[in-house]
């Protein structure tokens, strides 16, 4: 089983470095951490008693790691779930906040185990997250990592500007596709023709 460590140092090669796409509505971002989570934090790299994409660029992998393991796994309680979807749910917790929450509950209710979809782990959460991996423990990470895709997928069916990161130019599974499917079993993971069919309706 993999470290937090471990898996957020995953999570910030996963991310990459330096980027500010304006249909990013997260911003200007640095391995992962985005000025809005800098500013929230008031994290002023630079010492001018502001933050702006100069202490972004300034971002290093280690302070990033060390971000992620505080705000995005022991504060949402991601530590507290089974040890299985740590890496998951944290990795999603990075890239879409209490969204990653919110997947996880919505399947819960899906396999009528009655929780609360708030996007907040609490021992409601917690004891149903158990009672699922118990009733699945050879499907529920699975379970998860598909349900995470589908989010991604319905995410651009509704916003245009984000298709580009569920698809590629030349038709192929875009960055949020393969993310996902890095947390998913292989025999589980869509084909290209699919993931074409899937898209198709973009235009």
């Amino acid at each position: 089983m993999q470290t937090v460590i471990e898996i957020a140092t995953a999570i910030v090669a996963r991310e990459g470095g330096y980027v500010n796409d304006s249909d990013d509505p997260g911003g200007a971002t640095n391995f992962g951490v985005t000025i809005h989570t800098m500013r929230r934090l008031g994290i002023d790299l630079t010492g001018d008693d502001k933050v702006t994409d100069a202490d972004v660029r300034a971002m290093t992998k280690d302070r990033a790691v060390a971000i992620f393991v505080e705000h995005y796994y022991e504060r949402p309680k991601i530590d507290r779930l089974p040890a299985p979807l740590h890496a998951s749910v944290f990795d999603m917790y990075v890239n879409a906040g209490t969204n990653a929450v919110k997947i996880l509950q919505r399947l819960l209710c899906d396999m009528r185990i009655a929780v609360v979809v708030d996007g907040f782990i609490g021992p409601q959460t917690i004891a149903a997250t158990e009672k699922a991996l118990a009733a699945a423990p050879d499907h529920l990470v699975d379970a998860y990592g598909i349900a995470r895709r589908n989010y991604y997928y319905d995410l651009a069916d509704r916003r245009v500007n984000s298709r580009k990161y569920a698809r590629r130019r030349n038709g192929g599974k875009g960055g949020w596709i393969r993310r996902a499917e890095e947390f998913i079993s292989e025999r589980y993971h869509l084909s290209d023709n699919q993931h074409q069919k899937r898209t198709a309706k973009w235009g």
